[in-house]
């Protein structure tokens, strides 16, 4: 009987393991990364223990936050489908050095922040939830009370003393104060040894994955080609992605051959800022940026794409001034964001649409009782990013474009996601053809659940004003008869027994 049982089953066990046919993820690069770019202070505060000189009501004072809160939210992290954060520079700073760019201390942690083995700790907890650690680095300047700026013997380690005037002047930008900070001299035989050694000791040390490299245009690209190569000596995939802030992609790229993998593409974002920040803007120039981006940089795929960041107003600022739903202009940028070539990196915040104005108020202490709504679309589009490939490694084709309404398609290997977003005021219709996708299929909507099939050769589209929706085309479904009469016959045979071994119970109790 037991025999029976096991012989009856074995059907019914097949039928509903069988995977559902999408395409297996190969092996994890940082293009299939998304990145959450948080500030530690202002994050999460998880030790009072080091809350010394804390002041959560001057905006450049210290707030308390450390590595123990950032320990405790790695799931709130993991659950948005992030798979990567960068921190704000951990190196002991200078009092008011809240955001880490006043370093004093290369090899040592901010004392507001932990101890290097509490960062170690954070390092081992984000790696054991699948998380990469990319660590902000600065190799420009710095504190002004840094005790080498007044050291005799380390005086060729910096450049004279002047202020930027000509922001166009290359010789300027890498010689002179940035902002009244100790410029290093990185020419200095001595002043390179240092920090390429410090840079290489945080990778032996903590086993960190990455860094951000901060003011990149403000060092000499031979010190970048140097500080590559070094780096990358000490641990396999290390991911560096350059801080370049400039509209020019053709000069963003110099840095390029350097060695530095990507950068964040400061151009990219002003024109995601300008399209989604209301509706009815073009999404024409953001869908030319992908072919251009790929004509100009060696790996364009590594570029991070990226909507805010600690030194620019919110965009829920640039949302709320235009009079418009900052909640519902986020969905629609982060759609984008999430759906391009590019690596995304989210800002701290940005999931409960966070506001602030210009520096330091853009640096708010993050909320863990905001509305989930967006975080559940975060949520959503980091789970579809990752399930599916295309939109991580695809090549973009753009089927449609009109004052705001845009259709893309990204195809990898046997997939093909097509992403529609509404960006005006209105609901569009969009009618794609045959020569555009492969005909007699059907499109399978993953936010909204829609779904629209091939018909005469068309794909007609229809979307509300302000959503977006991210489509997989696959085969037509409908009903299977084969397989449903399968599995009729299964249940079938499943209860019938059932009853036989009821019935024969029954008899042996009379």
């Amino acid at each position: 009987m037991k025999k029976t049982l096991i012989f009856i089953l074995i059907p019914f066990l097949l039928f509903n393991a069988l995977p559902a046919g999408a395409v297996e993820n190969e092996g994890r690069k940082w293009q299939d990364e998304t990145i959450y770019f948080l500030m530690v202070d202002r994050f999460n505060n998880g030790d009072n223990s080091n809350d010394f000189d804390v002041d959560a009501n001057d905006p450049k004072a210290y707030h308390g936050g450390d590595f123990q809160g950032v320990i405790d939210q790695l799931d709130y992290i993991k659950d948005m489908g992030f798979t990567a954060i960068w921190l704000t520079p951990v190196f002991d700073n200078v009092d008011k050095g809240y955001h880490g760019y006043w370093i004093k201390d290369f090899y040592n942690t901010e004392e507001h922040f932990g101890s290097v083995d509490k960062f170690k700790e954070l390092v081992n907890e984000a790696h054991d939830r699948d998380i990469k650690i990319i660590l902000d680095f600065v190799v420009n300047h710095v504190a002004p009370e840094h005790e080498w700026v007044n050291d005799p013997a380390k005086k060729g380690w910096f450049h004279e003393k002047q202020d930027i005037f000509d922001w166009n002047d290359q010789k300027q930008l890498e010689n002179n104060w940035l902002y009244g900070l100790p410029d290093l001299a990185q020419e200095n035989p001595d002043t390179r040894k240092y920090l390429l050694d410090a840079a290489k000791w945080w990778i032996e040390e903590t086993n960190i994955d990455g860094y951000r490299l901060d003011t990149v245009r403000h060092v000499p690209v031979d010190f970048w080609a140097d500080f590559s190569k070094e780096v990358k000596s000490v641990k396999d995939d290390f991911y560096l992605i350059g801080e370049v802030w400039s509209e020019d992609p053709n000069y963003i790229a110099e840095y390029d051959k350097a060695g530095i993998d990507g950068f964040v593409d400061f151009p990219l974002n002003e024109q995601l800022r300008t399209a989604f920040e209301k509706p009815d803007q073009t999404l024409d120039w953001l869908l030319t940026t992908a072919k251009r981006n790929k004509a100009i940089y060696e790996n364009p795929e590594l570029m991070g794409n990226f909507i805010d960041n600690h030194d620019m107003v919110r965009f829920t600022r640039k949302a709320v001034q235009n009079r418009h739903h900052p909640g519902t202009r986020w969905k629609m940028a982060l759609t984008y964001m999430y759906t391009a070539p590019g690596i995304p990196i989210v800002y701290y915040g940005s999931e409960i649409a966070l506001d602030g104005g210009e520096d330091p108020d853009n640096r708010r202490q993050m909320s863990f009782r905001a509305d989930k709504e967006l975080i559940d679309y975060i949520t959503k589009i980091g789970e579809l990013r990752n399930d599916l490939p295309s939109l991580r490694r695809g090549d973009l084709e753009v089927l449609y474009e009109k004052k705001g309404m845009a259709v893309f398609k990204r195809t990898y290997e046997n997939e093909t996601s097509v992403i529609a977003i509404n960006n005006t005021s209105n609901t569009q219709n969009v009618t794609l053809t045959a020569d555009q996708l492969e005909d007699d299929k059907e499109l399978r909507g993953l936010l909204a659940d829609d779904l629209v099939r091939s018909k005469d050769g068309e794909y007609n589209l229809a979307l509300e004003r302000e959503k977006a929706e991210i489509y997989v085309l696959a085969e037509k479904t409908g009903l299977n008869i084969p397989y449903l009469a399968t599995m009729g016959a299964v249940y079938t045979a499943f209860f019938g027994f059932i009853f036989l071994l009821f019935k024969r119970r029954k008899r042996s109790k009379e």
